[in-house]
């Protein structure tokens, strides 16, 4: 994987302020995948080069700066930035109209849900702001909650398993599978205890 090769020989040299940068332009659109900016951040916390606890901050900074700055871009200057051209074809009608009939249909879930989404995470956070549909503080704590299910899975499956290469590729690949399943378990976990207080606040 070459991608993960030259973001390994670039954090290996620039440590943590390489890993915060990456990650802030995955969250403008950058065409890296951030769970393996994440894995390799992992990585050279293993190889001695940082903190893995710090890793795991900078790369929850690196997240939520990032999509918070899409979010108030689209807030903030929503009209203006939609006309530019590089943007017309990166958020072009139909991808912006899939994401309103997203949010129509699901509110503020949207945005939670976008953090597994890697093709329509910025759109989402881009109309999330323009649309203003959500309020900043509703937005980076839903996506706060998001980003701290993935973002330790994949800072701590590169640390663990940076000696085998060949072992955390083939986790890489079933990580998302995973995250899906920890998603599951937060998410039914919430359900049952909202219930479950409801239940009691009638009986009460």
């Amino acid at each position: 994987m070459w991608v993960f090769s030259s973001l390994l020989d670039f954090f290996l040299e620039h440590g943590y302020f390489a890993v915060f940068g990456v990650l802030l332009l995955c969250g403008f659109g950058l065409p890296v995948p951030e769970d393996v900016t994440l894995v390799a951040g992992g990585v050279i916390s293993a190889f001695g080069k940082t903190n893995v606890h710090i890793m795991f901050f900078v790369g929850m900074a690196g997240v939520m700066v990032g999509d918070s700055v899409v979010f108030l871009a689209g807030y903030f200057k929503g009209d203006v930035i939609r006309n530019w051209k590089f943007v017309k074809k990166y958020l072009n009608e139909k991808r912006y109209t899939l994401v309103q009939e997203k949010f129509m249909k699901y509110g503020k879930w949207v945005v939670f849900m976008a953090r597994f989404m890697p093709g329509l995470r910025t759109p989402i956070f881009f109309t999330a702001g323009f649309s203003k549909r959500v309020s900043f503080f509703r937005f980076f704590f839903t996506d706060f909650l998001a980003a701290i299910i993935s973002v330790p899975v994949w800072v701590y499956l590169g640390y663990f398993l940076a000696n085998n290469f060949d072992e955390l590729f083939r986790w890489v690949h079933r990580g998302q599978i995973f995250i899906f399943v920890l998603l599951g378990i937060v998410i039914t976990a919430v359900i049952f205890f909202y219930y479950r207080k409801k239940i009691q606040v009638s009986l009460d």
